[in-house]
């Protein structure tokens, strides 16, 4: 059976065995998915610096009809996100994209725009943007693409406004307001709050993130 290859982002990595790692990535066809990355953790590894939080690789696998671990035979890198993990502020927002794109995709479902929001997400910081804007800017795209933006009962109209402009224009787009800090942090609580009440656990990121 020939590999399947796939655009995708790695997510996490755990240890399996001596040398191998299991892998849990999201693609930009298959969705959601897990596998073996044989002897990935010797030096001569056909992975290289591929598995790396957030790299983004053609991946490729094969993966049995009702299996539920694929088996990773290599990946080609396209971008890297090493240069981030320089600045704390940006190597967290690095930790909590992958952990709500973890938490939040199911396996094995298809989700392009999902896809599409990480990938421009990440071009902006590598670019040099703001790491707050990209924050907020994933977490309205998240719960709106996941479906678990809730009904927004607000009486403020800028925070109308930042929803408003967040949903309509790109993220490379956005160009500064006089928003509140108080009103941006109170916005990304409550949503921050609705997808942990979706996936029904705490997201151990958050608080790292509300420290800076």
């Amino acid at each position: 059976m020939p590999a399947q290859v796939s655009e995708t982002f790695v997510l996490r990595t755990y240890p399996y065995r001596e040398a191998d790692l299991i892998v849990s990535f999201f693609t930009r066809d298959q969705g959601k998915l897990r596998g073996i990355a044989r002897r990935a953790k010797r030096p001569k590894s056909a992975f290289g610096s591929g598995l790396e939080r957030l790299s983004h690789v053609r991946m490729a696998y094969f993966l049995r009809e009702n299996s539920e671990l694929a088996n990773l035979s290599g990946c080609e890198l396209i971008d890297s996100q090493f240069a981030l993990q320089s600045d704390y502020g940006c190597s967290l927002a690095l930790d909590y994209f992958t952990e709500v794109t973890d938490q939040l995709m199911p396996p094995h479902e298809p989700n392009e725009k999902f896809f599409r929001l990480l990938n421009s997400t990440l071009e902006v910081l590598r670019s040099g943007g703001s790491m707050w804007p990209a924050v907020d800017y994933f977490t309205l795209w998240a719960v709106r693409l996941t479906g678990v933006l809730p009904e927004l009962r607000v009486s403020k109209e800028e925070t109308v406004e930042i929803v408003e402009e967040m949903f309509v224009k790109k993220l490379a787009d956005l160009t500064p307001r006089d928003w509140t800090k108080s009103t941006l942090q109170g916005l990304r609580r409550t949503l921050i709050r609705s997808m942990e009440q979706h996936v029904e656990r705490k997201f151990l990121t958050v608080p790292l993130l509300e420290a800076l």
